[in-house]
């Protein structure tokens, strides 16, 4: 008996697609890819079965752009769904959330590497990297403050505090108490605006000063005070505020 041709309408319009892919990713370069096939790639490795471009696309639909997706939280991913060709549903599921986080995670030691590994006011782009990395997708407020040592290198990088939407609590006898501990003889202060505008508001500008008046009196520098946004990265010695 003669070999049947294959039934095409039984055949998955995404069958063969997961190698294709990878052949292009081989071929021209992964960094051709736009994201939504690069996230592809990585959800191959978490969901080895079924067409997963749905589920990327609705990703990035859902958070905005590939640094948000990475950035989101695994409570929020796991609230992704996404519909195939044929109308069946598809989420993210719990593992393929902390797949995710995990990469993000990943991406911000290695930004923190780059900082960490020299002098931090003397290599500002690996700063700025890092701290957007770090909280430019962030949906709360968070205060934190880089500790630095007598040849202005990174001791510790220590979340103070976490607030609102709008606002996290600052102490600054903590902040300065925080640097006699570590011995550390520098701070820079970072936190984030989840609006997206990195414009210094006046309680920032104020805590600011708090922060360098209890610092000065025990010999401790503040370089500067950094507010993250989706928009970029406002420095408040760059403003002429500090």
């Amino acid at each position: 008996m003669l070999d049947q041709p294959p039934d095409k309408r039984r055949t998955p319009h995404h069958a063969g697609h997961r190698e294709r892919l990878r052949e292009r990713a081989r071929g021209a370069g992964i960094h051709h890819l736009p994201d939504y096939e690069l996230l592809e790639l990585f959800l191959f490795r978490s969901q080895p079965q079924g067409d997963v471009k749905p589920v990327a696309k609705a990703l990035l639909a859902r958070f905005g752009s590939l640094a948000a997706v990475l950035a989101a939280s695994i409570e929020d991913l796991v609230t992704v769904r996404a519909e195939d060709a044929k109308g069946r549903t598809r989420g993210v599921g719990a593992e393929t959330a902390l797949d995710l986080a995990a990469l993000h995670e990943v991406a911000r030691r290695v930004t923190r590497e780059e900082a960490a590994g020299r002098a931090v006011i003397s290599s500002w782009t690996a700063l700025i990297a890092y701290v957007r990395m770090s909280l430019q997708h962030e949906p709360r407020e968070q205060f934190r403050v880089l500790y630095l040592d007598n040849r202005n290198q990174l001791i510790l990088d220590e979340i103070q505090n976490r607030g609102t939407v709008d606002h996290a609590p600052v102490y600054p006898r903590e902040v300065v108490r925080r640097a006699l501990e570590l011995s550390a003889k520098s701070m820079i202060i970072v936190h984030n605006h989840p609006s997206g505008d990195p414009t210094p508001s006046r309680p920032d500008i104020e805590m600011t000063r708090q922060v360098i008046e209890a610092a000065r009196a025990l010999g401790i520098d503040v370089h500067d005070h950094l507010i993250v946004g989706r928009d970029g990265v406002a420095s408040f010695k760059q403003l002429g505020l500090m």
